[in-house]
């Protein structure tokens, strides 16, 4: 089974700012310890570590762009939208996947977006959080009546397609959704093992061999041999070890025990970033109104003071002491990057134009024999009912070539040419894409801590030199 369990939009909290509600709305999503440290998440025109800073980011351009302002308590900042999955059914792999492929459908991808699977309980499920913002910076997504309804729809439409199965009237409501899924289950057998491997590789075996002592030790059967398997308490059949897959096979195991592959785990965050680069500043004061203490003011004083080294830092280094430099050297990525992003779109519409179209024309022509004799048959009513499918078929299909405009067919082969040509092409589109993104983001971010640095406003004079 699978269903949307809920989709809401999400406001500012009372007493917080608009980063620390974002921030707190996808750290729960991005939880290492219910992601498999981070492996389980997979964004859209984001990443994972900085999405909060990037969804800010995109509604300050909104509102430099548009001079639109919405009242804090009609504000929406982003949409959260649940997917759960029938215990057993699916991977969280896989879930992770058709989670990403919700979120694309039903954003069209206009809006940037994080796909974090949880796999902490007995069922499978994706928390989808999506910007409100869309990507250009200059609409909000539109929030329409029965979205909710709309997106279990999609979703039930990708599961079936999925082989997946789904719920045919599921309770919508946070409170109800362990009550259908049955929260109160056991952990499966897998579930189970996994747990036992974590706990026994956390006594750092010295080789394989003493891995598996451990396992017996905890309760677990082994069975040696080509393929190493566990039977638990409770078990009738046991679990081969290549069966749970990721890091938990019979070769990622020795790999850990090796120390070659490492896995985080506990409370540390595979978020951080590894090197040191320009972050937003922190707005004290408004920390500061919302409850933080002392100890607070005086780290992000600091913080404050790291990051406006780290920016005159970066603006030496590129030359943009001038702020004239900064303002349309910023300008300027923020165009490439929409206009590269605009192009790949463009491949992608047409590449799917092409798929639908070899689909159109491929039913067409398994179909035209029996529209023919369809219309030999007087368009008899007999004769439809027993061939309405092939019928539906060729009439949708005879649609779209008339919306087309098409007089002549082209062949598989020349759009087949057509679709590998522009499947090369967005790949070379792609080598510089995230280049471009990450130019605009830390040119943004710059001239945002920049602005702050200067209190400069949209309505102030500019300023001439930031030296």
């Amino acid at each position: 089974m699978t269903a949307t369990t809920y989709f809401r939009p999400r406001h500012i909290d009372k007493g917080r700012s608009i980063l620390a509600t974002l921030k707190k709305s996808l750290d729960y999503g991005k939880n290492p310890k219910k992601t498999r440290d981070g492996l389980l998440i997979s964004t859209y025109m984001c990443d994972p570590a900085t999405a909060d800073a990037e969804f800010l980011l995109a509604k300050r351009q909104y509102y430099y762009i548009t001079g639109r302002e919405q009242k804090r308590d009609k504000n929406i900042l982003l949409y959260q939208i649940r997917q759960a999955f029938k215990p057993g059914e699916i991977s969280p792999e896989e879930a992770n996947r058709i989670g990403y492929e919700l979120a694309m459908r039903f954003t069209k991808g206009r809006h940037a977006f994080i796909v974090t699977t949880h796999e902490d309980k007995h069922h499978i499920h994706s928390h989808i959080y999506f910007n409100s913002t869309t990507l250009d910076c200059t609409g909000k997504f539109d929030d329409f009546l029965h979205s909710g309804r709309a997106i279990r729809r999609l979703s039930d439409t990708i599961c079936i397609e999925n082989g997946l199965s789904i719920v045919e009237n599921p309770k919508p409501s946070k409170g109800n959704y362990g009550t259908w899924l049955g929260d109160e289950k056991p952990p499966s057998f897998q579930e189970k093992l996994r747990r036992a491997i974590d706990a026994a590789l956390e006594k750092k075996p010295s080789d394989f061999e003493a891995f598996l002592s451990l396992m017996e030790a905890s309760g677990y059967a082994v069975k040696r041999g080509k393929h190493i398997k566990f039977t638990g308490p409770g078990q009738k059949r046991g679990t081969r070890c290549d069966t749970l897959k990721g890091d938990y096979t019979e070769q990622a195991i020795r790999e850990r025990i090796e120390g070659i592959r490492m896995v985080v785990s506990g409370g540390g965050s595979a978020f951080e970033p590894a090197t040191t680069k320009v972050n937003l500043l922190i707005d004290i004061q408004a920390k500061i109104q919302a409850g933080k203490g002392y100890g607070y003011e005086r780290w992000a004083k600091i913080f404050n003071l790291k990051q406006a080294a780290q920016t005159l830092i970066f603006l030496q280094e590129n030359g943009l002491t001038e702020y004239a430099a900064l303002e349309k050297k910023a300008a300027e990525t923020t165009a490439a990057f929409n206009a590269l992003s605009e192009k790949i779109k463009q491949v992608e519409t047409r590449m799917k134009e092409i798929s639908e179209l070899q689909k159109h024309i491929s039913n067409y022509s398994r179909t035209r024999e029996v529209y023919v004799q369809y219309r030999k048959a007087g368009y008899s009513k007999k004769f439809l009912a027993e061939h309405e499918g092939e019928i539906i078929l060729h009439q949708s299909a005879k649609k779209a070539f008339d919306a087309l405009g098409l007089k002549k067919l082209p062949s598989i082969n020349t759009l087949k040419q057509e679709y590998a040509a522009l499947l090369a092409e967005k790949k070379k589109l792609y080598q510089g894409y995230r280049q471009a993104r990450e130019n605009m983001k830390n040119l943004l971010t710059v001239k945002e801590n920049t602005d702050r640095l200067l209190r400069y406003s949209p309505s102030a004079p500019e300023q001439e030199n930031l030296r």
